[in-house]
């Protein structure tokens, strides 16, 4: 079968590289972001799925805009029997859609958590399971018939970088599955009743402050590495572990134990333990660096 492939992040590479692998399977063409700079230097760097499309001798295109005539034409001249789109970072315009079968491989079991973060707010919920959905796109964001969903759990202690390479996996396997049984999938329309939306990550989502242990243990798991958490005085918090979840305490913020290499802070709702944080303008550094440098003792309030 022939394929058009659309994507641009590390996660659409790995998925490329399973349609390379897949015997049955020609790759007529990629579609990805254009070129960007990168850096202090502002070097021109390409998109990792160009570099191995390119390594694949696969023509590759990167308009800045898929919906412009001329870039639409051009696609129709391409054989195809499906499109497979993972995070490419452009609407389809319906022209495409109609095309060729388009396969959208994202990264939650939809219909909840259409949008932009589907990683990021399954840990910033606390949810234990997950997965990823393949549908059939359509002309709304993330709106399309389901082909197939996949779900996994997830560890209340999981990174945001630990379970995007999870899903990752499994989205990469579902591909082929999806692809190899088309004919024989009925797909199914989404319960609109049922949907949730994420929105796009910025740097302000990651303040933080000592109101809930738990949510900020979880937006210390989403967040990492960024945009990382910090509080409103700029002192980020690098490294941390969820301590008590439901105790109450009159103080938020106060420093109940110090360890060796570790502090324990109250919220007005369970604690954290913190063993790394970066002041401002200056480099990360062990949490009893910090509050002897601050002269900062036990019942003192971390700021």
């Amino acid at each position: 079968m022939n394929v058009i492939f659309m994507g641009t992040p590390n996660y659409a590479e790995k998925i490329l590289q399973k349609l390379f692998d897949a015997k049955a399977i020609n790759v007529t063409a990629v579609y990805t972001q254009p070129d960007k700079p990168v850096g202090r230097k502002k070097i021109m760097t390409a998109p990792v799925v160009k570099t191995l499309a390119m390594k694949y001798n696969v023509p590759v295109y990167q308009p800045t805009r898929l919906r412009d005539e001329e870039t639409v034409q051009k696609l129709k001249t391409i054989a195809c029997d499906y499109i497979v789109v993972a995070a490419y970072g452009q609407i389809l315009p319906k022209e495409i859609l109609t095309y060729a079968p388009c396969i959208n491989l994202h990264a939650s079991i939809l219909p909840h958590y259409r949008g932009a973060s589907p990683i990021q707010q399954v840990l910033l919920n606390g949810d234990t399971k997950t997965g990823v959905t393949a549908m059939l796109m359509d002309e709304g964001l993330d709106t399309g018939a389901i082909l197939k969903v996949k779900t996994i759990d997830v560890a209340d202690d999981e990174m945001v970088e630990e379970l995007f390479d999870a899903l990752t996996d499994v989205a990469t396997d579902l591909t082929i599955d999806v692809l190899e049984n088309f004919s024989s999938l009925s797909p199914i329309k989404q319960d609109e009743t049922q949907a949730t939306h994420c929105k796009k990550i910025t740097k302000a989502d990651g303040e933080v402050s000592f109101d809930d242990a738990v949510e900020l243990f979880n937006k210390y798991r989403a967040f990492t590495p960024w945009p990382g958490i910090y509080l409103s005085s700029g002192l980020k918090l690098k490294k941390i572990a969820l301590q008590e979840r439901e105790k109450e305490f009159d103080e938020a913020g106060k420093i109940i134990a110090i360890d060796k290499d570790s502090i324990v802070v109250t919220c007005k709702r369970g604690a954290i333990r913190i063993f790394r944080v970066q002041p401002n303008s200056k480099k990360e550094m062990d949490i009893t660096s910090y509050i002897n440098g601050k002269r900062v003792v036990l019942e003192d309030t971390l700021s």
